[in-house]
């Protein structure tokens, strides 16, 4: 005999059971309206922050010369460990025989050497070498122009000088980071002629405007041979107080107001008030970070007639390299 349950139990599951039915189907709808939740996407990397580079302009005195006491073979040694010291990643040498140019690299290593002894666009002469850290840079291209009528032509001049005059350049890349690309041009001016000055610098200036990749920076080292008031160096950063120029001296970004800039002694110690003729010059979007003229001496004694000029620099980023 089955005994039949009261009639407010029967009522009570009833509700028991409407309620459950009704938890479950809320359950599933809100499971339906929420979105799912997908992992976030691992971040883009960063784009190539540009690295600090470290810039050097050092006329070395050419190794021949009948400098006594100064002669190469005497002070060598001590311009090796000025290099040494310095630790740029280039170095733009003016007035370098290949001579010379060989022990440098055999005394400090890490460096490759770009560049033609100007007399003949292969070894003869004087180079206006550049030296760059092989291990942080590859050389996309390179050359060395005449500073002439015939700018291709070694050995070449017309312009009233009469030394040969060059410039050397190339288009580096960064190992590290291969969207970063520069041009660098190294040269040394006439140190006599006036109009060869001038019209080298203009010669110089087309250079630049010409490159293969005008997007991207460069970078100009060198003996100009002319202080800061000079019209051939006005060509490339302006007149004083312009803000038209191509280029700006990194020294100066640095040292607005400085009065003792001297960088020829002619290995006269303490020599350091005569004018400026050598110079880092970088486009104006360039972040010069230091600045400085080299005045290290041993015994009253300088490693060459001419003050090395160094600069820390990040170049501008470039838009396009190929």
């Amino acid at each position: 005999m089955t005994r039949r349950l009261p009639t407010e139990f029967r009522l009570a599951a009833l509700c028991s059971c409407l309620l459950a039915g009704l938890a479950l189907s809320l359950t599933l709808v809100a499971a339906q309206s929420t979105p799912v939740q997908t992992p976030a996407a691992a971040p883009r990397a960063a784009e190539s922050s540009p690295t600090p580079l470290k810039v050097m302009s050092f006329n070395i005195r050419y190794g021949t010369a009948n400098d006594g006491e100064n002669h190469w073979t005497r002070r060598r040694e001590f311009l090796f460990d000025v290099v040494r010291e310095q630790k740029a990643d280039l170095i733009g040498l003016q007035e370098a025989l290949v001579g010379q140019i060989d022990e440098i690299i055999a005394n400090v290593p890490g460096y490759a050497v770009i560049g033609v002894g100007r007399d003949d666009g292969k070894a003869k002469g004087e180079f206006s070498a550049i030296l760059f850290r092989n291990d942080r840079f590859r050389v996309a291209d390179s050359g060395t122009f005449w500073f002439s009528d015939t700018p291709a032509v070694p050995g070449s001049k017309h312009w009233g000088n009469t030394i040969t005059r060059i410039a050397t350049w190339a288009r580096l890349i960064d190992r590290e980071h291969s969207d970063q690309a520069f041009y660098y041009f190294n040269l040394h001016l006439d140190h006599q002629s006036q109009p060869s000055r001038e019209r080298s610098a203009q010669l110089l200036k087309q250079r630049i405007a010409e490159r293969a990749n005008t997007a991207e920076p460069v970078l100009v080292t060198g003996d100009f041979n002319v202080g800061e008031d000079n019209p051939a160096l006005h060509e490339l950063v302006g007149k004083p107080g312009s803000s038209g120029g191509m280029l700006v001296d990194t020294f100066r970004v640095r040292h607005p107001d400085e009065k003792e800039v001297g960088t020829f002694s002619g290995f006269k110690f303490g020599a350091t008030g005569n004018a400026k003729i050598d110079y880092i010059l970088v486009e104006p979007a360039t972040e010069v970070r230091s600045a400085e003229i080299v005045r290290t001496s041993r015994n009253d004694r300088y490693p060459s007639d001419h003050f090395p000029v160094i600069a820390t620099i990040i170049l501008r980023p470039a838009s396009i390299v190929r």
